[in-house]
């Protein structure tokens, strides 16, 4: 009996291939830095079992139409905003994703933000590389204190939460806006619910931890950053559009809010003549929160045996759509 087989849309680590090695015909799109093309990715697809996708790979309404042997789509990341979900589903293909893994080492870079803008560290780094240090000044790009300040979450699902506990040992009150109240938190961590325009007010740091839906996208827009404090710092390190990043730029540049740290984007990559690019009181990253050599290294696994599962006849560890699954069995 033949392999199933497996493409996989970009260079991965090697245990993860391994996994997907020994279960299927692999192909691989062999570059790191680059996805697939879209006529290539739909041109693989075309006879495929299992797609190991990245959030850069498109996964529609078309390309499941041209992959009638498609049972499984293994996305390296927690989110799968990349994934036509019910459209898998109605085609009775299981997609799965990478949650939890990643969760600890996303609060660490979400907080890595919280501590650059506030304390201007890449600005720092800029001024001394150019040789611009003369001598010492009283308030030589000084910024706003992390300790004892007030953090506001926007969200606090497992990333939220985990960058709770850090603030914590920061001595930093925290308070927080969910759509569900999280009482457990509140005894646990000392954390204060309330209202997000509140959140909004009283926060001297205000990081976001929501997934995108049509009801989150542009949820922090020009309204909400009128709410924030003049010395308020911004953080996002979950999805870019979230924030309506035309209101964002407009809040920096009118020093309408104090600094932002930016992992995610409208328009990701961001283009070359962004209009952030050009203001030093906003440190960008290139969507990396979840990129440690270990973190990234179990996602990439776990997708695999996801992929693996599903094609050995196996519930999938971390299905999205359960019920696929649980119909074919």
């Amino acid at each position: 009996m033949a392999k199933p087989k497996v493409y996989v849309c970009r260079l991965i680590p090697e245990a993860a291939l391994e996994i997907v090695r020994a279960v299927a015909e692999m192909r691989l799109w062999d570059r790191e830095d680059v996805p697939p093309p879209r006529d290539v990715l739909l041109r693989e697809a075309a006879d495929c079992d299992g797609l190991l996708t990245l959030l850069t790979d498109r996964v529609d309404a078309e390309l499941l139409s041209r992959a009638p042997r498609l049972r499984v789509v293994g996305n390296m990341a927690v989110g799968f905003d990349n994934i036509d979900v019910a459209a898998a589903t109605a085609r009775r293909v299981v997609v799965t994703n990478t949650p939890e893994v990643l969760t600890e080492t996303t609060a660490d870079f979400a907080f890595t933000l919280i501590l650059a803008a506030s304390r201007r560290l890449v600005e720092a780094d800029a001024f001394t590389r150019a040789g611009r240090w003369k001598t010492w000044g009283p308030l030589l790009l000084a910024g706003q204190d992390v300790h004892h300040a007030t953090l506001g979450l926007i969200g606090v699902g497992r990333i939220g939460s985990a960058v709770a506990r850090r603030a914590k040992g920061f001595e930093m009150r925290v308070i927080y806006y969910d759509t569900i109240r999280r009482h457990d938190l509140e005894q646990q961590l000392g954390l204060e619910f309330r209202a997000m325009t509140d959140v909004l007010r009283e926060a001297d740091i205000i990081s976001v931890h929501v997934p995108l839906m049509p009801e989150t996208r542009h949820l922090i827009g020009a309204e909400q950053f009128r709410m924030m404090k003049k010395t308020a710092v911004f953080v996002n390190a979950a999805r870019g559009p979230i924030v309506d990043q035309s209101a964002l730029v407009e809040a920096l540049r009118t020093r309408t809010i104090y600094a932002a740290g930016l992992d995610v984007f409208e328009q990701e990559p961001i283009s070359p003549d962004d209009p952030l690019l050009e203001l030093d009181n906003v440190v960008l990253a290139p969507h990396i929160a979840s990129a440690s050599i270990p973190t990234r290294t179990r996602m990439a696994t776990l997708a695999a045996e996801n992929i693996a599962a599903v094609l050995q006849g196996k519930r999938p560890p971390t299905p999205v759509n359960p019920e696929v699954w649980e119909r074919q069995t």
